[in-house]
């Protein structure tokens, strides 16, 4: 894969940022080595290696994932909301 001007400008369109033109070439330089980097990986054989999900041997501690509805604090936080309306936030539409 190639990192060039239009690269950019799409990875620009899509994360809403403004790439300064003096850090485009940097930025290029970055992606392209994290790119070689990622290839690199897919060069490595794992076919003799067991799939895990989880580094911590015997799993990892989790809770128990349990609903609860606190309407106090959904009001709380609503309330700093920038908008809000009917228990909601109300953000600008992003998909085109």
């Amino acid at each position: 894969m190639t990192v060039d001007d239009n690269l950019i400008t799409k990875l620009s369109k899509l994360s809403s940022l403004e790439i300064d033109e003096s850090k485009k070439e940097n930025l290029k330089a970055e992606l392209a080595d994290i790119i070689n980097f990622v290839e690199n990986l897919k060069e490595i054989d794992v076919s003799g290696i067991e799939a895990t999900f989880s580094t911590i041997e015997g799993g990892s501690p989790l809770r128990e994932d349990v609903a609860s509805q606190d309407l106090e604090l959904s009001n709380h936080i609503l309330k700093h909301a920038p908008k809000s309306e009917n228990g909601y936030f109300v953000v600008p539409k992003i998909i085109e």
